[in-house]
């Protein structure tokens, strides 16, 4: 029992700064970006949006926790479901920082492989989800955000009125500006963290769970094999972990026996493809487009792994791990502070949540 509360607690702290992060993003999408743009961009059927949406998510550093925010906030501000899973997808499995730290301790050719198979994989994803889910997705125009610099034009016969553009603006553009981020914060660390904060909990709940019962030792004796890929994909789906913090695990599994491409499948569909981002996707977008998209990322995880063994085999590369155990990506404390801080906001939202609930009980 004392094993699974400390599982789940530093799986709590280690999503927390990434999680924060994605709040950030969030907010500034929806202060800063107009939906209207993020709806033409990304809405609607095809491969275009999809490209869109994973090339848009693969260079951005959020983890499998911080990306659920932002892409809630895409597909509430009008993007396509192929799109958004897509963005889904691609960002957690890659990013510049896993990128980077996967060239230190994998070396050139997982660093090359990685992020090509993720895009690929998105792509995949989006366009399986796509088609299983034809319906058209109505633009949200009530939440678009408008530029104080887009002035309509006004008839010839009328004066036109200073912009907030001009030098007697600047004031109130500046404060303008600052009621719109303090805006934008307040939106995502509250209605929006608490549309998905029970589904992260108990996404962190089983990955603890999986944490406690399957060591990771468990798996170093199966070596290398289509079988172990499937049980790489077993194992990693209830369980967190995102990019960067996958990249030294797959580097110690590499050291003891594990193949390359059962690390990638590892690295690829543990961050993809665990309980909080399922949770999310089948409440967000249906049961459908969570078949296809775990049908997607599952099969071109397997799929680019049994490749990479392949194409290593065959001209004769070996690609070896540096590191035998895991460490901290980010400092102790900044990860504890994260921690506390996100604790704080979930119980703010709790608390707000029973006030109303007793209140509305007192009055009936």
């Amino acid at each position: 029992m004392l094993s699974f509360i400390d599982n789940f607690w530093q799986l709590f702290v280690l999503s927390a700064p990434w999680l924060l992060v994605g709040l950030v993003v969030a907010a500034m999408m929806k202060t800063w970006i107009p939906m209207n743009w993020l709806q033409k961009q990304l809405g609607g059927e095809g491969i275009k949006p999809v490209l869109k949406g994973a090339l848009l998510g693969a260079p951005l550093p959020l983890c499998s926790c911080g990306v659920i925010p932002a892409a809630i906030q895409l597909r509430r501000g009008g993007a396509g479901k192929g799109a958004t899973v897509a963005f889904l997808s691609a960002t957690p499995e890659t990013g510049v920082d896993s990128i980077s730290v996967s060239y230190v301790l994998l070396g050139p050719v997982m660093a090359i492989v990685r992020p090509v198979a993720a895009i690929i994989s998105a792509i995949t994803a989006g366009l399986l989800v796509g088609r299983a889910t034809e319906e058209p997705t109505p633009a949200d125009n009530s939440n678009s955000v408008k530029s104080c610099c887009a002035v309509k034009a006004a008839p010839v016969s009328e004066p036109v009125k200073p912009s907030c553009c001009s030098a007697k603006g600047k004031a109130m553009a500046k404060s303008s500006l600052w009621q719109q981020a303090k805006d934008g914060l307040q939106y995502s660390t509250g209605k929006l963290l608490s549309d998905f904060y029970l589904w992260l909990m108990l996404g962190l709940f089983f990955a603890a769970l999986v944490q406690t019962l399957v060591p990771m030792d468990y798996l170093t004796q199966y070596g290398s094999s289509i079988w172990t890929m499937l049980l790489m994909v077993l194992i990693s789906v209830p369980m967190y972990v995102c990019a960067t913090a996958s990249t030294p695990i797959a580097a110690a599994m590499m050291l003891v026996g594990i193949s390359p491409g059962a690390a990638l499948v590892f690295m690829q569909a543990g961050p993809a493809t665990n309980i909080a981002t399922i949770s999310v996707v089948y409440k967000e977008l249906g049961k459908r487009a969570l078949a296809a998209y775990l049908f997607g990322v599952i099969v071109m995880s397997v799929f680019f792994g049994w490749l990479l063994d392949r194409g290593l085999a065959y001209f004769d590369i070996t690609v070896q791990g540096a590191m035998q155990h895991q460490h901290s990506v980010l400092p102790g404390w900044l990860e504890l502070a994260a921690a506390l801080l996100l604790a704080g906001l979930i119980l703010r939202i709790i608390g707000q949540q029973l006030s109303q609930r007793w209140l509305r009980h007192q009055v009936q």
